[in-house]
């Protein structure tokens, strides 16, 4: 397997990656997965940001893909990013691309000066990753009842002064 950040021409694969990936996960959804829409709008807007956009590729196939983009924390529009979606064809699920995606993630962050990683995703999952519920760190999800899964991850630029309420990009209010 192999990491490497995403380019232009990925774009139907990722699309078919994370319809793929949310669909196992809500069947019952039909037409286009809430996740792959988003990845579409986030490039759409110019706030997919490329250094932290990657793809987990198998012999030459893209079969995951995680991607970033700026946030507000508070006042602050630069120390803290959003993390998501993270997806990966179900047939390699389990395979360590996941993993892989979110280490990378992990380390670009750190090392372009971010502060802070935030997410909505499965504790249970995230965790083993070092990510935090986010109230512990003070900080508060756009929309309340995200909390139990509404996660942080500070970097070697955190600061306890990186707190307050945290708001996505605008492709996210239009989910």
């Amino acid at each position: 397997m192999q990491i490497r950040q995403s380019a232009a021409a990925d774009a139907p694969a990722i699309h078919a990656v994370h319809t793929a990936a949310f669909r196992t996960r809500n069947p019952g959804v039909t037409g286009e997965m809430p996740e792959a829409k988003l990845v579409t709008e986030l490039t759409a807007d110019g706030d997919l940001l490329p250094a932290l956009s990657f793809v987990a590729l198998l012999d030459g196939e893209v079969i995951g893909h995680s991607c970033c983009s700026p946030s507000r924390l508070g006042e602050d529009p630069e120390s803290a990013i959003g993390f998501g979606p993270l997806g990966v064809l179900p047939d390699q699920q389990r395979s360590g691309a996941g993993s892989a995606l979110v280490h990378a993630t992990i380390g670009a962050a750190n090392a372009l000066g971010y502060s802070l990683i935030v997410l909505l995703g499965d504790p249970g999952y995230y965790s083993r990753f070092g990510f935090v519920l986010a109230e512990k760190l003070g900080i508060t999800p756009p929309v309340a009842e995200w909390a139990p899964h509404f996660q942080a991850l500070p970097l070697a630029a955190y600061n306890p002064e990186n707190r307050g309420a945290f708001r996505y990009a605008a492709a996210f209010d239009r989910l």
